[in-house]
């Protein structure tokens, strides 16, 4: 038996497609958002996260029509605002010394 090759089987690929696209999810990316990220950062095809992601859409609809409808790109903004805000109060604390 040759078990050796699964790790770099198109099925292992997928899974690690999937995954990453979930990540993506987390931070509230939108399909195009998460293919150029897929694509800078771990070197996968946009055509691929393009079709793992429309297969997840198809096996999870009620999730994705819940997820497009949320504001996610807005909360993802608010958050990096808020961090941004937060920062500069942290330094200009410093300055009354």
């Amino acid at each position: 038996m040759d078990g050796g090759g699964d790790s770099s089987s198109p099925a292992s690929y997928i899974r690690l497609v999937q995954h990453l696209i979930e990540k993506c999810i987390c931070y509230n990316m939108n399909k195009e958002e998460c293919m150029e990220t897929l694509e800078k950062h771990a070197n996968i095809k946009p055509v691929i996260t393009s079709t793992v992601w429309k297969e997840l859409e198809k096996e999870n609809s009620e999730f994705f029509a819940t997820y497009k409808k949320c504001p996610g790109e807005e909360s993802v903004q608010n958050k990096s605002s808020s961090s941004q805000e937060a920062a500069g109060s942290k330094s200009s604390g410093g300055d009354d010394d």
